[in-house]
């Protein structure tokens, strides 16, 4: 069901082509909502072993933003758990509070989508271009 192979990087090539795939992402992040909330099972906390093992899966730095982990931290899940993802500890990876928040339930190809639009967004409003002056 899936708009774009997941190895495939996504270049629109038009605003329509862009809408369209932003638009199926979500459908398709519904339904997996939908499908997985009957199974959803209370989740235990990690163990502090299990903590340090997921820690050590990157040398110490939150999976999303590649920043070193100092303090507070959270195992992020891999596959959300609201995707049918488990609450295993090879189903996690660490993050800084504040970028696993940002992250929600999107997969990669979503999640990479919305940062590369974020970076040209602020780019507009750096260089102070029409649209840059709307977003602003």
């Amino acid at each position: 069901m899936s708009a774009l192979p997941t190895s495939t990087p996504f270049e629109p090539d038009s605003a329509a082509a862009l809408q369209a795939v932003l638009r199926t992402w979500r459908r398709e992040r519904e339904i997996r909502k939908g499908q997985s909330r009957p199974q959803r099972q209370q989740r235990a906390a990690l163990s502090t072993a299990q903590r340090a093992k997921v820690l050590a899966k990157t040398d110490g730095r939150c999976h999303i933003c590649g920043g070193a982990i100092i303090g507070t931290w959270q195992a992020d899940h891999v596959l959300a758990r609201s995707g049918g993802g488990r609450h295993t500890e090879d189903n996690h990876l660490p993050a800084h509070p504040l970028c696993n928040n940002y992250r929600w339930d999107y997969l990669s190809d979503e999640f990479q989508c919305i940062l590369k639009l974020g970076v040209w967004a602020r780019t507009q409003v750096e260089t102070n271009t029409g649209l840059g002056g709307t977003i602003a």
